[in-house]
């Protein structure tokens, strides 16, 4: 399973209002800036949070985006399954009428265990988590 830009991006913006949320509202410009993702990007993606909850904007000369959620209780889970739905390593996980080999199939479990301990992890992990790690470099492709 490979993320998309969504998932990495939306969760880059929530990690970005949480790090700045004792500052208060946060403009669309300055997550843009500082997490290197466009204004329209960050707005289409800032629509979805907002809808799901996660997020609230502000209005005025002062305003921008807060969380609307302490980020304890913002899971990486959650923004997976919003940005993505909640997808299976595999196809015949959710859809094992779909696979004549299904039924015995000696791998499908394997990648059933699979799905279901990526998710455990996601859902185990926090944005506030996130806050507390150490910060890796981007550029680094070994991370």
């Amino acid at each position: 399973m490979k993320l998309s830009t969504r998932s990495r991006y939306g969760t880059r913006i929530l990690v970005e209002l949480a790090m700045n949320q004792d500052k208060g509202p946060v403009q669309i410009s300055e997550i843009s800036t500082r997490q290197k993702i466009s204004v329209k990007y960050c707005e289409q993606l800032i629509r979805p949070l907002k809808q799901a909850q996660l997020v609230n904007s502000v209005r005025g000369p002062k305003g921008g985006h807060v969380l609307n959620k302490k980020p304890e209780k913002i899971t990486l889970g959650e923004i997976v399954r919003l940005f993505e739905g909640h997808t299976d390593l595999v196809h015949c996980i959710s859809s094992p009428e779909d696979c004549d080999r299904a039924s015995n199939c000696q791998v499908r479990l394997v990648w059933q265990e699979a799905t279901r301990a990526l998710y455990e992890s996601l859902d185990n992990t926090t944005i506030a988590d996130l806050l507390e790690g150490p910060c890796r470099d981007e550029d680094d492709p070994s991370l």
